[in-house]
């Protein structure tokens, strides 16, 4: 009996493996506050958030792209995901602006809405000029160019509803449990997010560039609710889409 075929009940779905990936790191230091380093923060609440589900969920896997202070190309972190079979990709940044911005915000790959969108991909994408070979490896991708980034960011991933589903799952978390000022659900033109093939969100934990929340994230019981919101998160959308796609 082949499975799908009528009267033949499908297996069902099990979130199996969990890819985890820490902004930055190494020689690409990310954003800065006065203290805390992006590429630190991020890493130290993606350890964290790794051992909620490894101690919680036995029957996921939990891969990370970095669990040191090391630099990783962005095709490599998507191609992490995509060598283990990813079932979703989460990976964890922080963000900086003027000293007055505040607050989350959750992106999933698509079409910028606002300039202030495309400012931020900018940001994040401009790691690929500490690579060799970037404009060979990302198609002449070319991160200072507005047109690259429009064009780019047409890309629409088959993955973009569970991507958004989770997110959505992220920000309410951040919004109620965590009690985080939000900045929404945010759509863009991501390079680490791009060639991953999965479900992938992209998560920017607050501004190092604001004083109150550099303080926040660069102390250990705010990455711990930061961790823990999107540990919530994780297990709301497994239960989730375990149950839709059952038998």
């Amino acid at each position: 009996m082949v499975p799908g075929a009528p009267g033949v009940p499908r297996p069902k779905y099990h979130l199996r493996t969990v890819v985890l990936d820490a902004g930055h790191g190494g020689k690409d230091r990310g954003c800065t506050g006065v203290k805390a380093r992006e590429a630190d923060v991020a890493l130290k609440i993606i350890l964290e958030l790794g051992q909620l589900i490894e101690e919680n969920m036995p029957d996921v896997k939990v891969v990370y792209t970095r669990k040191t202070d090391v630099f990783v190309e962005l095709a490599d972190r998507a191609g992490i995901a995509n060598k283990h079979g990813a079932d979703l990709f989460i990976s964890v940044h922080c963000n900086a602006s003027a000293p007055s911005a505040y607050g989350t915000e959750v992106w999933t790959m698509g079409p910028h809405k606002t300039d202030a969108n495309l400012s931020v991909a900018k940001r994040e994408n401009a790691v690929i000029l500490q690579e060799d070979n970037y404009k060979e490896r990302y198609s002449g991708f070319d991160p200072t160019s507005p047109q690259s980034h429009i064009l780019f960011s047409l890309y629409q991933s088959a993955h973009m509803v569970n991507s958004l589903r989770f997110a959505q799952k992220v920000d309410r978390q951040f919004r109620t449990t965590v009690a985080r000022h939000s900045r929404g659900v945010k759509q863009a033109g991501f390079l680490v997010l791009w060639k991953s093939t999965m479900p992938s969100v992209l998560i920017e934990a607050g501004f190092l560039t604001n004083r109150t929340e550099e303080q926040y994230l660069n102390d250990k019981s705010g990455q711990s609710y930061m961790a823990s919101g999107i540990y919530r998160a994780f297990r709301d959308y497994k239960t989730e889409l375990e149950a839709m796609n059952g038998e």
